[in-house]
């Protein structure tokens, strides 16, 4: 069991701003290499409740771009941690970044199937208001129930993020 405090606050609209803070440092690094930057996970749809913390996917041209794209983000901070096994998606993790909201990022070529994931979910939500409703309450309760536990927090949720996967097919 992984230990870490699961708190689930309620929707902050700063979350774009914090994202489009994140992302402008990031846009600046990679120049022409990130053809997007999503914000995805809870804290890009309105409405719902989620941990402060941002999730975002910088889309890059292709896999080749990869080196050139670790070495440019190593430049301001960020640190590569590989696919942490999930295929078509690496992962980061930084320093020197107390001056932005804590994050989490990720960067995936187009044809990823994480990113789809990532945008399919996102964009389901921001357009059903009662699912917003109904996992807000569900991550809020899993918080409670699990404070100190995320894979007890993750595990709890699940049933609710695999019957939207599987009503869009994915």
């Amino acid at each position: 069991m992984r230990t870490r405090h699961v708190v689930v606050l309620p929707y902050d609209s700063g979350w774009k701003d914090a994202f489009d803070m994140i992302a402008g440092e990031i846009y600046e690094a990679l120049g022409s290499l990130a053809v997007s930057i999503e914000h995805v996970g809870s804290t890009s749809v309105p409405g719902l409740s989620a941990k402060p913390i941002i999730d975002m996917d910088v889309v890059i041209r292709c896999r080749n771009a990869l080196p050139e794209v670790i070495s440019a983000l190593q430049g301001i901070g960020y640190i590569h941690e590989g696919d942490l096994g999930i295929p078509g998606r690496e992962a980061f993790r930084y320093e020197g970044k107390e001056h932005l909201m804590e994050h989490h990022l990720y960067v995936c070529p187009p044809d990823s199937s994480e990113l789809r994931r990532h945008i399919a979910f996102r964009d389901y939500l921001r357009s059903h208001p009662a699912a917003v409703r109904e996992y807000g309450r569900i991550k809020e309760e899993a918080a409670r129930l699990y404070p100190e536990d995320i894979d007890g927090y993750i595990s709890y949720k699940s049933p609710f993020i695999e019957r939207i996967y599987k009503e869009l097919g994915l």
